[in-house]
């Protein structure tokens, strides 16, 4: 299929990888309007939304709102920095007139289920409006969010990878990748508790920003911790994820921990930093078992090294294992024995939950967790078969689901944290580090079917102590699985971060579009 899609008999927008900078000069240059940008969007999400499975609700205001844009822009009015550009949402985020749904078929009335209907936006849904972005619909998770790999058992049915159907694509914010990866959508909001930006922006060769934990709130998001999760931008490059990351950031009393974030922000916005010369002269650590006792594959390790010249040759100098001996790699300690994930600060989920559905507002259908419970027992979240079962190792989680009302004691988790960020600290100001530059996968991708889940190298530990990072393309394994790397450093560095990716994106232009095919399993978003 072509990368040039028709919108109408006179105009042809190539939209395939099309980035913030080139929409807004094809606005300014009149080469399109944003009605006729989100009709060519649309039409190739009409295409290849259905053998991808990434949008499960389409907008369907989506062309009025790019007319109203066009209308701004005619009308010489003040433009937000992501007016008239096409967007997509996941489905976790409340955006009032569309159920969210937590990818469960029990809450969603389109498979039998009880639909959820915010009365509001969620902070960043309504920062995005705000920005002027046209938000094209909402994309696939799987059911609550619970795995970072895949959304196989979402009631929308899977999403395939974008890079190669045969691949997990990543979770839980699988459908923002894939719609992004494959040109659905110019960039998309995920969000994190474990892994759900990291994972599938790297399974599908993208950047994800996941943010320093109060940077970007997410009140009105369906939680799973809230004192771990995040949301951030997915895109293409790293200064499309820089700019949304401008709109998302900063205070509001929605989500009063924000206020932690208050003279954080740069002043000159995320992309300020943005050069070609970031990385000259940067101390970067690189990834060893210091920081966790879990080698590289074989053909990761080779990968590595050729990333490792590419940083030197950007002018970065090289710190090998600057963990090693701090005792960071032993604070992991996996949730389930003989497993990878640490699921500590997850233990107030049901509390986390009732307050989600609290602001709801007062029509909400379940509008308490003991209502939630109530009417998912059939599939009993915590039971021995549910997506969270995993929930009844951490401790303290059995207290909170006795009483979820109560707030629940987290002071174990906020020394876990205190604990990480203490070693995290004393190795930066040790080893006069600037980030660190890892591999964001251990391993290659396994299969959708497989049964096996992403090998991640920083997921559990950047999550727990709040810390940020910024996944970045970098190669290909010789099965064809995108290989990203993640730089990561301390509490609100985002701006710095950012830099080094963008310097080393530039430097190696690794990301490259996927040749889109059909994964043989179809579905109408409408």
């Amino acid at each position: 299929m072509s990368a040039v899609t028709m919108t109408d008999s006179t105009v042809a927008i190539d939209i395939v990888e099309m980035t913030v900078e080139q929409v807004q000069t094809g606005f300014a240059h009149g080469s399109f309007t944003s009605e006729s940008l989100t009709q060519a969007f649309l039409d190739r999400i009409a295409l290849y939304n259905p053998p991808y499975n990434a949008i499960i609700f389409m907008n369907p205001d989506a062309l009025t709102d790019a007319r109203a844009s066009d209308d701004r822009r005619k009308a010489g009015a003040a433009l937000g920095p992501l007016d008239g550009v096409p967007v997509v949402v996941k489905d976790a985020m409340d955006m009032k007139g569309f159920p969210t749904t937590g990818g469960w078929r029990l809450l969603s009335s389109k498979a039998g289920g009880i639909d959820l209907m915010p009365e509001t936006d969620a902070p960043v849904v309504a920062r995005m409006r705000a920005a002027g972005a046209v938000i094209l619909g909402k994309t696939n998770i799987p059911v609550l969010s619970a795995t970072g790999s895949h959304a196989n058992d979402s009631w929308a049915g899977p999403t395939y990878n974008a890079a190669d159907v045969a691949l997990l694509p990543g979770g839980s914010s699988a459908g923002t990748a894939t719609a992004v990866a494959a040109s659905m959508a110019v960039l998309g909001l995920a969000e994190e508790t474990g892994g759900s930006i990291q994972n599938p922006a790297s399974a599908q060769g993208l950047v994800g920003i996941k943010p320093t934990f109060a940077l970007v709130p997410n009140a009105g998001v369906m939680p799973l911790s809230s004192l771990r999760d995040v949301v951030g931008p997915i895109a293409r490059c790293v200064w499309d994820a820089a700019l949304t990351l401008d709109v998302l950031a900063g205070f509001t009393m929605e989500d009063p921990k924000t206020i932690a974030g208050v003279g954080r922000r740069p002043k000159g916005g995320y992309t300020s930093r943005l050069h070609v010369d970031a990385l000259k002269h940067k101390r970067i650590g690189t990834y060893g078992p210091g920081w966790r006792d879990m080698p590289l594959s074989d053909e990761a390790a080779s990968l590595y090294a050729r990333v490792q010249e590419e940083l030197r040759a950007a002018g970065a100098i090289l710190v090998d294992d600057p963990f090693h001996g701090s005792g960071f790699a032993a604070l992991r300690t996996p949730t389930v024995p003989g497993q990878e994930f640490d699921a500590r600060g997850l233990e107030s989920v049901p509390y986390d939950l009732g307050r989600y559905l609290a602001r709801l507002g007062p029509g909400a259908a379940l509008p308490t967790f003991a209502d939630f419970a109530a009417a998912t027992a059939a599939e009993d979240a915590f039971g021995p078969s549910g997506v969270l079962t995993y929930m009844t190792h951490v401790p303290g989680f059995d207290a909170c689901l006795a009483d979820p009302t109560r707030p629940p004691d987290m002071a174990d988790f906020i020394a876990l944290r205190e604990a990480h960020l203490d070693i995290f600290t004393r190795v930066f100001d040790e080893n006069e580090l600037d980030a660190l530059v890892f591999p964001q996968m251990r391993s290659a991708l396994a299969g959708i079917d497989a049964g096996d889940i992403i090998h991640e190298t920083t997921v559990s530990e950047i999550n727990i102590a709040g810390l940020p990072g910024v996944t970045v393309p970098a190669g290909f394994y010789q099965s064809g699985a995108p290989f990203n790397l993640i730089v990561v450093g301390p509490q609100w560095s985002e701006v710095d971060l950012l830099a080094f990716a963008y310097a080393y994106e530039q430097a190696t232009r690794h990301r490259r579009p996927p040749v889109l095919q059909s994964a043989g399993k179809a579905r109408d978003p409408s």
